[in-house]
This record gives structure tokens, C-alpha cells and sequence, in this order.
């Protein structure tokens, strides 16, 4: 934690110009993707992954400037078909920062399209309760182009997760999702997760206090977590349209803030 307040009083200084909340939070770290070229590699590390590795996507995710660079202060993520392979890109601020409650959100302009399925969200660093799903996750934005005016948010848990069809979230309309770049925001407590869109909330999950890590592994520090798959079994769940490709994630900004002492 008193890392954490360290980098606060560095990117508060480098970031006097962001929209800083007036409820409680300041600022303890962010990206405005300021610097051409490769994402900062002192906030993202890449994780590569095999096609099908997960969810049966039909992306591999690699390492390279052609799937996630940084122009003109926008993050391009963007998933690419060359013949047969379709690469992407998932970034994550594991080993770099995590952290625990806080409001996390971020400024982005999703890809359209069937087969699409870009995410921003949340994974804990280094879990106490066992692997994925006991571990537990967050899912801050969640958007698969067969429902291209729908924006959804999730939680899972050992309890509660999609393979056993207990998972616990919901959907928001935004019809300019796709057009337009929106912020998605999630507000987490030691008693509560709430996610919202451009400051409306559409889904909260309570604690309910049992001290049941099934139910909520939410105490430990998460990182963030930003990719765009393609496929998969949601993503690819009323089929796929490959001419859609390439097609890009464009993040404005990210930004971490947590309760002043």
C-alpha cells in the first residue's frame, strides 16, 4: 500500500490535467498513452497465448507493434487475419501494478462486428483461493459483436461462474458503443462491486459477508487485464465474419483510483 500512495503523489503531478473524482479517491496511477510506439512496458507486460488457448478464440495473442501501439495518445489493440492465423494483442498490468478496491476505468472506443469480442478487465496477481474460477474475476466491459448496442458486466467466482451457469452480471444498452468512445467504471469496496458506463450504473454485487472466498475472493490485489479476442465460445457463439478484420480497440486512457487515508 505504501507503494502504491508513493506512485499517487508522482501521477498526480504528471496528471494534474485528469478529471480526478471528488468523492473520497485520488489518483494513484494511470496511462494517457502519451508516448508513440510500443505500449509502456514499465505499466504493460504482453501475455501470449496459442490459438484456442482460452475459450476456444481463434486468435493467438502475440507480441507486436502491428496488434497494440500507441498514435496520436490513443492505445490501438487490434486483432488481424493473415491467411489462415488471426493474431491480437492482450495486455496486462500483472507484475507491474495491482491492486486492491478502488475505482478502476478506462476511456474506449469498441470494434464492431461478428466474431468480435474486445474486454477490459480484472484478474487477481497472485491468488490465495486456487486457480480460475475460485480465484475470482472481474469483468469491467464486455462486448461480442452479435449484440452490437449491448455493453455487459460480470463477476465470477468459485460459486458463481459461467461454467456452471451461476455467473453473476448483467447488460446495458449503448447504442454508439461501437462509434463513439464511452468510459467504463468500476467502483469496488470491501462490501460491493459496482460497474458503470459513462457514469450510469448497471450492475452492483454485494458481499455477503459469510467470509466465503466462493463467493467472494474480492479481497486481494487484482491487475487489469485489456484484449480483443475473436471467436470463441461467446465471442463466436452466432457465428464469425472474417471479413470484419482487422478490427481495433482504441483506448483514450486508463486510470486507477483509491480512497484517500
Amino acid at each position: 500500500m505504501k507503494r502504491i500512495f508513493l506512485l499517487a503523489a508522482v501521477a498526480l503531478v504528471a496528471l494534474s490535467g485528469c478529471n480526478t473524482p471528488k468523492d473520497g479517491y485520488e489518483l494513484v496511477w494511470a496511462d494517457e498513452f502519451e508516448q508513440d510506439g510500443a505500449p509502456n512496458p514499465e505499466n504493460w507486460t504482453y501475455e501470449l497465448m496459442r490459438k484456442g488457448q482460452v475459450n476456444n478464440e481463434e486468435q493467438e495473442y502475440v507480441n507486436s507493434l502491428d496488434n497494440a501501439w500507441v498514435e496520436d495518445g490513443i492505445l490501438h489493440i487490434k486483432a488481424i487475419k493473415e491467411g489462415d492465423r488471426i493474431t491480437s494483442a492482450r495486455l496486462i498490468s500483472q507484475g507491474k501494478q495491482s491492486w486492491t478496491y478502488g475505482r478502476v476505468e478506462a476511456r474506449l472506443k469498441l470494434p464492431a462486428g461478428l466474431g468480435i469480442w474486445p474486454a477490459f478487465w480484472m484478474l487477481p496477481d497472485k491468488s490465495q483461493y486456487g486457480g480460475w474460477p475460485r480465484c475470482g474475476e472481474i469483468d469491467i466491459m464486455e462486448f461480442v459483436g452479435y449484440q452490437p448496442t449491448t455493453v455487459h458486466g460480470t463477476i465470477h467466482t468459485g460459486k458463481y461462474n459461467h461454467m456452471i451457469g451461476t455467473q453473476k452480471g448483467t447488460n446495458t444498452e449503448l447504442a454508439t458503443c461501437t462509434e463513439d468512445y464511452h468510459v467504463y467504471t468500476l467502483d469496488w469496496t470491501p462490501e460491493n462491486i459496482t460497474i458503470s458506463v459513462d457514469g450510469n450504473a448497471y450492475f452492483s454485487f454485494d458481499n455477503d459477508g459469510a467470509g466465503d472466498p466462493g463467493t467472494w475472493p474480492f479481497d486481494q490485489p487484482f491487475y487489469i487485464i485489456m484484449n480483443v479476442a475473436f471467436g470463441g465460445g461467446w465471442g463466436g457463439a452466432e457465428g464469425v465474419d472474417y471479413n470484419i478484420l482487422p478490427a481495433e480497440m482504441l483506448v483514450d486512457w486508463v486510470r486507477v483510483y483509491q480512497m484517500t487515508e
